[in-house]
């Protein structure tokens, strides 16, 4: 029997195409199994976005909530995945940077892996954090005033963050234990 120690909680993933296919899937289904509801938010209208698996297009999921009629106020955490081209578009998008702000001021977990922390510089939530992400992140988050580590999983007040996806178990387990404290 599963452990539903995330019974009651709602997490919202923000996420666009072009996101690394296990850095959405993979939390959301270890959340989704400890109890919890997950919502996939997007930009755009479309009802779907598709993943990047590894070197080439993967497989789409479904959007819950459009970016429009997300309400940070309606969640517990925020999830953002990587990937190269997700976060690329995500931190260019006003409403992402503002959703992600949001939910940064509010002191809610946040949660990003991979090129993820790209979001987070934009929406001005690193400086003076210690923060990990994928290797090449490191000089764009120092610049950010963020002091970089190299580590499995980092959290520094409500931000959670992870290098890979072979830190996923790890990642998703450290929110699930800041959700449920």
């Amino acid at each position: 029997m599963a452990n539903k120690t995330l019974s009651g909680r709602r997490i919202a993933v923000l996420a666009t195409d072009g996101f690394e296919q296990s850095e959405l899937t993979e939390p959301k289904h270890l959340l989704e199994e400890a109890g919890a509801q997950v919502d996939v938010i997007a930009p755009g209208d479309a009802g779907q976005i598709k993943g990047w698996d590894k070197k080439d297009w993967g497989q789409s999921v479904p959007v819950d909530v459009h970016l429009d009629q997300a309400d940070p106020g309606s969640y517990d955490a925020l999830v953002l995945p990587g990937g190269v081209i997700n976060p690329d578009h995500l931190r260019t998008d006003e409403k992402a940077v503002g959703l992600v702000k949001a939910f940064g001021q509010s002191g809610k977990p946040v949660a990003a892996i991979c090129h993820g922390p790209w979001t987070l510089i934009n929406a001005g939530l690193v400086k003076g954090k210690k923060i990990t992400s994928w290797p090449s992140l490191r000089q764009d988050l120092d610049n950010a005033g963020a002091r970089w580590e190299d580590s499995e999983v980092v959290t520094d007040g409500n931000l959670i963050t992870s290098r890979k996806p072979d830190d996923i178990p790890a990642f998703t387990q450290t929110l699930i234990k800041a959700l449920a404290a």
